[in-house]
């Protein structure tokens, strides 16, 4: 990681950090929630070209990560342990 960030990566990387914290309490829904804003605030500074593009590659690498391991991710999807 670069000692010096872009105001933008600063920003997705308090998502990540809130999306983190949300996956390890086992808080799936606002985990989800976390992903949909990374998503979203990541396709608006590929609009506006808000960050470079070596940021933007970095981050939607660890986008396309999170949405693997968030594939099923949530509480409607779990199975109750007493059926």
């Amino acid at each position: 990681m670069g000692l010096f960030k872009s105001k933008a990566e600063k920003e997705l990387d308090g998502i990540i950090l809130r999306l983190e914290m949300n996956m390890s309490n086992n808080y799936k829904d606002n985990a989800q929630s976390n992903l949909k804003e990374l998503e979203e605030r990541l396709a608006q500074l590929r609009e506006n070209k808000g960050a470079g593009p070596k940021a933007l590659s970095k981050y939607e690498a660890i986008l396309a990560d999170y949405k693997e391991k968030m594939q099923g991710y949530s509480h409607k999807d779990q199975k109750p342990y007493w059926h």
